[in-house]
């Protein structure tokens, strides 16, 4: 399928209905775990307001499940997932536990006033972890996991089960243990990833053995729940969907022990621009994508990374000359989703080194004031000795560049505005520049003539 325009969501979701590339089996859950495994991130812990807070915007993003906590780890924590069940009555609210008695009827008090409960369970089934750190044998593991689940069953007709390190596990013991706790009652089985070893083949090959090997997982749910200690947790969550699974447990920011979760916002995305590769869709909101990141770090202190793919500051930011130009011409050149389909208000030209003379001309031309090439020529190289020394040349730069040069040989059209009125421009601020010019006063620059001046930009930072 050729996509003519990627970042549309109707017309990602119409082409592919009209494709016949979209049916029920291909609605994929989203499981968040941002209040739960995201909370574990060093310096991201949660309040309990805070958390209902953030159960709000889940809510209003449309993820299928919540994973509000963990109720036997704090009184904190299980006050945090008793007033997200009271509150939050559209999606699933689930509870983490532990395969004894404790955790389990824990849970289930803190759920009992959800509209669709779901008591999580997990047990290590791996032999370092059982031998190491839970010192049982696979017999006693395979006993405690029945018994946890015959007792949540009884509280819960929701009920999911993780063999915690399920990649590092053997795979024959791994079976054995789904296929008894789906006779027990279990609804959903996820398979953990816990410390992101896997690769996105082997990681199918799992799910694909799984489906092959376990007696009635057709009746039950597969889930993934993949961690990025090796930047893999987006990629082989999305193996683990085009070899079967249907619920993917992830984050908002991909925050969570070490490196992190899978991130919410970039596995919808790689969906809803790539259906040819990946039909499937979701029940996810994108146009709140960015907001809900927003508030999340609002909450956590923790930023995205400038770079972060979908929600990062740069994600939508240009400086390349080349890349600029195209910009101007036609978004598609460069993007291949519109800000607004994430609830990024626009896209943005960001002044540097490597921007070319149409960038510089576009902003000064916002800024009411406009060029000849003669003119925009002489500008645009002590533009960029300045950029060399700055970094990121913001308005304020430009003002005061025209204005100096102005003070020589330049004649300049003020007709279409006030250059130091700045009401009318973009509501995304650049960064203030950070000057590093260590006192040396201006660079040199080289002179070019027109001809010069084009073949620059047509070359300038181009990839």
């Amino acid at each position: 399928m050729a996509f003519s325009f990627y970042g549309d969501r109707d017309g990602y979701l119409g082409q592919c209905e009209r494709e016949g590339i979209l049916s029920t089996r291909n609605q994929v859950r989203i499981f968040d775990t941002t209040l739960r495994d995201g909370e574990q991130s060093p310096g991201c812990g949660m309040t309990s307001n805070e958390k209902l807070r953030m159960a709000h915007e889940l809510d209003r993003l449309g993820v299928d499940v919540i994973e509000a906590g963990f109720p036997v780890a704090s009184e904190g924590d299980f006050r945090a997932v008793q007033s997200v069940a009271h509150e939050i009555r559209r999606p699933v609210i689930a509870a983490l536990a532990r395969c004894c008695r404790e955790d389990i009827e824990q849970a289930w008090q803190a759920l009992e006033a959800a509209a669709h409960p779901r008591i999580h369970l997990f047990l290590a089934t791996s032999d370092i972890h059982l031998h190491h750190k839970l010192k049982i044998s696979r017999r006693q593991c395979l006993d405690q996991a029945i018994e946890a689940v015959r007792r949540a069953v009884s509280f819960c007709d929701n009920i999911e089960f993780s063999p915690e390190d399920a990649t590092r596990t053997d795979t024959d013991f791994l079976c054995e243990m789904l296929t008894a706790v789906i006779e027990a009652g279990v609804t959903i089985v996820n398979i953990p990833d816990t410390v992101g070893c896997a690769v996105p083949s082997d990681f199918a090959d799992l799910i694909q053995t799984i489906r092959r090997r376990v007696p009635g997982i057709e009746e039950v749910t597969i889930s993934a729940h993949c961690h990025n200690d090796l930047g893999l947790a987006v990629a082989n969550s999305l193996a683990a969907v085009s070899a079967g699974a249907r619920q993917v447990e992830c984050t908002i920011n991909g925050i969570g022990e070490r490196a992190g979760n899978a991130s919410l916002e970039e596995i919808v995305m790689t969906m809803q621009v790539r259906p040819d590769r990946y039909p499937y869709c979701t029940a996810v909101v994108s146009e709140y994508l960015f907001p809900v990141s927003q508030v999340l770090a609002e909450i956590t202190g923790m930023q995205a990374q400038p770079n972060k793919a979908i929600v990062g500051r740069n994600a939508f930011a240009h400086e390349a000359g080349i890349h600029q130009d195209g910009m101007i011409k036609n978004p598609l050149t460069y993007e291949i989703m519109t800000p607004q389909s994430v609830g990024v208000p626009s896209a943005r030209l960001i002044l540097g080194k490597h921007s070319g003379h149409h960038a510089l001309a576009l902003r000064c031309e916002e800024l009411g004031v406009r060029l000849d090439r003669r003119d925009l020529d002489l500008i645009y190289r002590r533009f960029l000795a300045l950029a060399d020394k700055i970094k990121i040349v913001g308005d304020h730069d430009i003002l005061e560049l025209i204005g100096k040069t102005a003070d020589g040989r330049l004649s300049l059209d003020m007709s279409e505005g006030n250059p130091a009125d700045k009401s009318h421009l973009s509501p995304i601020p650049i960064p203030p520049p950070k000057r590093d010019d260590g006192g040396q006063g201006s660079a040199p620059f080289v002179v070019m003539n027109e001809r010069e001046s084009e073949q620059q930009e047509d070359y300038l930072w181009g990839v």
